[in-house]
């Protein structure tokens, strides 16, 4: 006759050794920030030929120490730092590689844009795709950001002989507010829009970033024939999101032969984390792209 299976009796704690516990991980994952914050001040606007420090500051970051909500209010005060215009922003801070000492003036312009880029695996993805070109991530929430400079300052001093990574930034940035206090008249060629926050509520529809309002603004900064890209696996945001720029007479959308060849969209598909985590839930992605027309003559 088969033995019984042992089980181990589930220990259950009270809730000072709960509290005593959470309150001890939470002073290892402030330490292990701390520690990068000290590297992150070094090197965040370092250029190439800054000597490296030691190997442990500039390893990947582990995404377990920077714990954040899933989504933030874009209508609280979050207290950020953003340019009167953009001829006041200091890029040469986040791209040194790119900033011309002897003229003070920026080699390149930003070109590429993710809105709400998350834990940067589409910026990382962007670096290599579009060497020549410069990409930047605007995240709102504060440790995610934090995430994503370290770790593009570590990729940057891991790949310091081949000069990689160079052309990728992030910065905290509400774009729903601020974006053309960032970009000038047409300065974007690509912006994206992965995964944003779906705000169910029909009372919350009024903060998701694809609206009329908010669409007139990236066509102001976004080029002529360049291209916003979406993609979200929540069917009524995907269907909101096509309508309104459906609407918009700026706007037209590509064709579905068009986004099978474009690299871009495979790169959007598959790099994201969101898109991975979407892809082993066996979950549907949603995927819409358009094209900046040109500004009738009446209106320029």
């Amino acid at each position: 006759m088969p033995r019984p299976p042992v089980t181990t009796p589930q220990v259950v704690k009270d809730k000072d050794t709960q509290m005593r516990e959470m309150r001890e991980a939470e002073s290892k994952r402030k330490a292990y920030r701390d520690k990068k914050e000290e590297a992150r001040k070094v090197l965040k606007h370092a250029r190439i030929e800054t000597p490296t420090p030691e190997p442990d500051s500039v390893d990947l970051p582990r995404k377990r120490f920077y714990r954040q909500r899933a989504h933030l209010n874009p209508f609280s005060d979050h207290r950020l730092d953003y340019p009167q215009e953009p001829g006041m922003m200091d890029w040469g801070k986040m791209y040194p590689h790119y900033y011309d000492e002897e003229t003070g003036k920026m080699k390149k312009n930003v070109e590429i844009a993710d809105i709400g880029c998350g834990y940067g695996g589409l910026l990382i993805n962007l670096a290599t795709a579009f060497p020549e070109k410069l990409s930047l991530g605007m995240e709102i929430r504060v440790q995610v950001t934090q995430y994503v400079e370290d770790r593009i300052i570590a990729l940057r001093e891991q790949h310091k002989e081949l000069e990689l990574y160079q052309n990728i930034a992030v910065l905290r940035g509400n774009a729903m507010k601020f974006t053309p206090n960032f970009f000038f008249k047409g300065q974007l060629s690509k912006m994206f829009f992965c995964f944003p926050d779906p705000h169910f509520k029909q009372r919350k529809h009024k903060a998701r970033i694809i609206t009329n309002t908010l669409l007139s603004e990236y066509a102001y900064v976004l080029r002529e024939g360049g291209i916003i890209y979406t993609i979200t696996d929540v069917k009524d945001l995907h269907e909101w999101m096509v309508k309104h720029l459906e609407e918009h007479p700026l706007f037209e959308r590509k064709s579905q032969e068009w986004e099978q060849g474009d690299k871009c969209v495979e790169i959007m598909t598959n790099a994201t984390e969101e898109g991975q985590k979407v892809e082993r839930n066996n979950g549907s992605k949603f995927i819409a792209c358009f094209e900046r027309l040109p500004t009738p003559e009446v209106c320029q």
